[in-house]
């Protein structure tokens, strides 16, 4: 496997044009966070607007709008049992996400048919959480267009049926090629200590992590992050190794004068990290 370094860094990050406006950053549509999980549907949230994403709507839960507007204003709201505004808004986005803190009731196997009815061959869609365990439950057919997978290596088993101990680089491999084989386009992030990530482009292994991550959130964030990265740069492999290094090297920098890093944390020192590394 190819190593995901800091090299990737300059050449997804760019120095913004003195001419750009919200609308030059993509628009990304976040949707999960039910009752009882907002805070998932909220670190996501703050990782696809500290990541630089032009326009951002969460879909959530009514119960989360307080929340989510107390925690990021910059982001908007909607009621995700909205199907009119669904219907409306989604053809509208560069990147849709879904499935952080959805849960796994029927109210939300009902969402993930309508956003895979909804979304366009343009249009990518990154598939977390939930909606991965009710893709594999069901045995859904993924829909046509640019998708991103981020399991961590439970869902992953869940998706492909290779067993947690079985997983490794070649068998992981072979999973992906499998399911790559009916898509347009598809990679898959499988998460873990040493984060593997699969392209059509090839197959990498992060370079960064620290133990200072293992806490909840930490994929909501991950999630996040990507989206924001898929919606402003245009080559998209490219943009998902980006965020999978952002994401832990951001976390190995806290981890230094910190125990524990809280992934809202990584999302409030985003900003900072890829000013530094943006190529002129």
């Amino acid at each position: 496997m190819k190593l995901i370094t800091a090299s990737i860094l300059p050449k997804v990050i760019r120095k913004r044009p003195v001419n750009s406006f919200k609308g030059t950053y993509g628009k990304v549509a976040l949707i999960g966070g039910n009752q009882n999980y907002g805070g998932a549907i909220i670190m996501s949230t703050l990782g696809t607007v500290s990541a630089g994403a032009g326009l951002t709507t969460t879909f959530t839960a009514p119960s989360n709008q307080s929340s989510l507007h107390a925690w990021i204003p910059e982001a908007m709201f909607a009621d995700y049992q909205d199907q009119t505004l669904l219907q409306h808004l989604l053809p509208t986005m560069t990147v849709i996400s879904l499935g952080s803190g959805l849960g796994t009731d029927q109210q939300s196997l009902e969402l993930i048919h309508t956003v895979f009815d909804l979304v366009t061959p343009h249009q990518t869609l990154l598939l977390d959480g939930s909606a991965l365990t009710l893709i594999a439950r069901n045995h859904l057919q993924l829909p046509s267009a640019n998708i991103i997978l981020t399991p961590h290596q439970m869902e992953w088993e869940r998706l492909t049926g290779v067993k947690l101990a079985d997983q490794n680089p070649e068998t992981n491999q072979q999973a992906y090629t499998q399911l790559a084989a009916t898509q347009p386009h598809l990679i898959a992030v499988v998460k873990s200590a040493q984060t593997e990530v699969f392209t059509p482009t090839g197959a990498f292994q992060n370079t960064t992590g620290t133990p200072a991550q293992a806490t909840g959130g930490m994929g909501d964030t991950l999630a996040g992050i990507i989206s924001g990265f898929a919606a402003q740069f245009a080559d998209l492999d490219a943009a998902v190794l980006a965020a999978v290094y952002t994401h832990s090297a951001v976390a190995d920098q806290l981890a230094q004068q910190q125990y524990v890093v809280l992934p809202h944390q990584i999302s409030a020192a985003l900003p900072r990290f890829m000013h530094e590394h943006q190529a002129s």
